[in-house]
């Protein structure tokens, strides 16, 4: 399974310059935030596959004009072609506004989530907007990473947590980090995920099965 991770930086290549056919190797599209709308409904468009995201904190204008035809996977678990795919959007509160948590409004988020864990039994993939705490984040307040995302890995043990609001070109270090049993990447402007096929039932494949549907609730103060 190809997945095209994208965040913060929309690329020209994918956009402005856009050729036929760019897009057709990739069975899914993950975006971990801070992205135009526009640009992600040029994805979906374009590409023949799903369109997965998690806002950033610089994503208001998606609560007027959330990306059409895309799928907000925000406080939501998705399973497709058999791998399980767990949403945690937003950055660490360093101002008031939307899109952004403390470290106990982000531990909140994460038990509301225990029961559809339970039930999917653990997660593939975990999309946030933010990295975790010490790994990958950076030194300033508003690019401090959310512990409560440490001790998701270190229960749920998913292979991949994918990453963005590290610029890698405004100084980020690594691209991909290590932490117990899950690959960290940085995913900013674009990554190419390359997964082996997962057992999935002929009748359940290309369909998006949630594992949690209750409505989207209210930004929290």
């Amino acid at each position: 399974m190809k997945i095209l991770a994208v965040s913060d930086e929309e690329q020209e290549a994918l956009w402005d310059y856009y050729q036929p056919g760019r897009l057709a190797d990739y069975n899914l599209i993950i975006s971990c935030g801070d992205l135009n709308y526009n640009y992600l409904e040029f994805l979906v468009t374009m590409a023949r596959c799903p369109v997965f995201y998690v806002p950033g904190n610089h994503d208001t204008a998606y609560l007027h004009h959330p990306p059409e035809g895309c799928d907000c996977i925000d406080d939501r678990i998705v399973e497709y072609n058999g791998l399980r795919i767990l949403g945690l959007g937003g950055c660490r509160r360093y101002h008031p506004g939307p899109y952004q948590y403390t470290e106990k409004q982000m531990r909140r988020r994460i038990r509301r989530l225990r029961f559809a864990l339970w039930r999917s039994k653990g997660v593939d993939i975990v999309v946030t907007h933010a990295p975790p705490y010490g790994v990958g984040d950076g030194l300033d307040r508003a690019h401090w990473g959310f512990e409560a995302l440490l001790k998701l890995l270190d229960k749920y043990k998913p292979q991949y947590l994918l990453h963005g609001h590290m610029h890698m070109r405004y100084g980020a270090k690594e691209r991909e980090n290590r932490y117990g049993e899950t690959r960290v990447i940085n995913v900013s402007e674009r990554y190419v995920l390359d997964i082996p096929d997962v057992s999935c039932p002929p009748e359940r494949k290309n369909q998006i099965l949630w594992k949690n549907r209750a409505p989207k609730r209210k930004e929290e103060a």
